[in-house]
């Protein structure tokens, strides 16, 4: 054993075999890329974000979505430098961990890993919700819930599971079908739109208003704020693309044109769902600030019910794209703290045939399942939202590292190799976390927030006293590792 020390942790220097065990396998492309992003995100334009009308309106929420437009432009333009840059599978975790040490990357990695193991269960909820509804217009009748979640989890491990080509593929139809649905929505809404009487049909005191033209803002300011962390749902995750470094084929050229594609295209559909979605005759903010199929009562109202069943199936392609795609990320982002030592280094084996991280993967689901039970039992009416903010919140906290990390490795690596360099720059950094600071007060002062939060907040001391007693004694020099301890002087490889 060879070990070092530094920042109070120790390394083991361990052979090719461990790697061989832990190997991954270049795949992807720009389009590969694009689509990973635009599939993690695209159910947040099915479901979730319509409960922001709830909270700000409909003029709240278009407001809101343009702030954490701005947040995201921040943050992926930052991702765009550092990945290319960092080319490493850790993604946030590697970033931090060449710029704040291992600490620093741990907290990071953590912050991270609450978003990927909890982003499933939402989405996850959604498809159960939808399928149900659909169920029961078919006559069927509703389903257990947790058996749907079940049936969910398996079909779309295994999809992921066995090959990372069958993995990419099937991202790249379900987006590309993900996309389509929502632009024949969007070409059926426009003449079945009236936004005055159905868009802004909340009063003040949160009533619904029979005849419409109600105020745009009708919770003032402060219902802006509150929804923040609702159009959060309508961009969270594009972010995962770095973790894909180690399967795309030439991560330098690919990775910043796939991660600003995508979110420009985001950019659009986010921008078209929260104009169209409540416009529709018969739909309403008011009823879409409470609803679970969003995108479904859209479709209803355009299409009758008679039509319901085969929409609603069709509705559940988004929401499918990102379920397997999360769990993709889901997967990479346990596998690179574990195959690094952060986690226990079990997490990390992929096989020698596979090359697929399964062992993180069945993990992840599996602490992800247990968590939506615990809540479901508890709290059943508030599972939906209670698992989103969980979600969110660990997000805020990733990309307020993340954007400290990026300013950090401006000023303390100046002369690594960037093969993109942002041209928002620090400014951009700085602003990502402002918003997301606001983000994440607004999700402490409010009590509806708080559940998911104390969840996230004992998630976190769980891992930190993990890390303090046992992981950073048994971390290993992986590629990341060895980079960050060279300053970046070291040449990146894979083993």
């Amino acid at each position: 054993m060879d070990d070092q020390s530094a920042s109070g942790v120790s390394y083991e220097r361990v052979g090719d075999e461990y790697f061989k065990a832990r190997g991954l396998q270049r795949y992807a492309g720009i389009w590969s890329l694009w689509a990973l992003g635009v599939g993690a995100v695209i159910s947040g334009h099915f479901s979730g974000w319509n409960f922001g009308f709830g909270t700000g309106g409909w003029g709240g929420m278009l407001v809101a979505g343009g702030i954490i437009a701005v947040m995201y432009l921040g943050l992926v333009f930052s991702i765009a430098e550092m990945s290319p840059a960092l080319p490493h599978t850790g993604a946030a975790y590697s970033f931090a961990r060449s710029s704040m040490g291992p600490w620093g990357g741990f907290i990071t990695g953590l912050c991270e890993n609450v978003e990927y193991v909890v982003t499933p269960t939402v989405v996850c909820y959604f498809i159960g919700s939808y399928l149900n509804g659909i169920l029961e217009t078919a006559g069927i009748g509703a389903q257990p819930e947790p058996l749907l979640w079940i049936a969910t989890f398996v079909v779309f491990l295994a999809l992921n599971i066995f090959g990372v080509a069958l993995s990419f593929r099937v991202t790249l139809i379900v987006t590309l079908l993900s996309l389509a649905i929502l632009v024949v929505f969007w070409i059926s809404a426009i003449p079945n739109m009236d936004f005055n009487r159905w868009a802004l049909n909340i009063a003040p005191d949160g009533t619904e208003l029979p005849n419409g033209n109600g105020p745009m803002f009708p919770y003032g300011w402060e219902g802006v704020l509150k929804t923040l962390p609702f159009a959060v749902w309508l961009f969270l995750a594009i972010e995962q693309l770095p973790l894909a470094a180690e399967e795309s084929v030439d991560p330098k050229r690919d990775m910043p044109k796939g991660i600003i594609l995508g979110m420009c295209t985001l950019i659009v559909s986010a921008f078209m769902i929260v104009l169209l979605n409540p416009s529709v005759i018969g739909v309403g903010a008011f009823k879409l600030s409470t609803s679970g199929e969003p995108l479904l009562d859209g479709f209803r109202a355009i299409y009758g019910s008679g039509a319901v069943v085969l929409l609603g199936i069709i509705a559940l392609t988004g929401l499918i794209a990102s379920f397997h795609t999360i769990l993709y990320a889901m997967g990479r982002q346990v596998y690179s703290l574990s195959r690094a030592g952060y986690f226990p280094t079990a997490l990390s084996i992929t096989g020698h045939k596979l090359k697929t991280p399964y062992v993180a993967m069945l993990t992840g689901s599996a602490v992800g399942l247990i968590l939506m039970t615990i809540i479901y039992f508890i709290n059943k009416d508030q599972i939906g939202t209670t698992l989103l903010n969980m979600a969110v919140f660990g997000a805020m906290c990733s990309y307020m590292l993340q954007a400290i990390s990026f300013i950090l490795l401006r000023i303390n690596m100046p002369n690594i190799e960037r093969p993109y360099r942002s041209p928002l720059g620090i400014p951009g950094a700085i602003l990502t976390i402002i918003i997301a600071a606001v983000t994440l007060w607004y999700q402490l002062g409010d009590s509806t927030y708080q559940q998911g939060i104390y969840g996230v907040i004992a998630w976190f001391a769980v891992g930190i006293l993990y890390f303090a007693v046992i992981g950073r004694h048994k971390l290993i020099l992986s590629p990341e590792e060895e980079f960050a301890l060279s300053k970046g002087t070291a040449e990146y490889k894979t083993h």
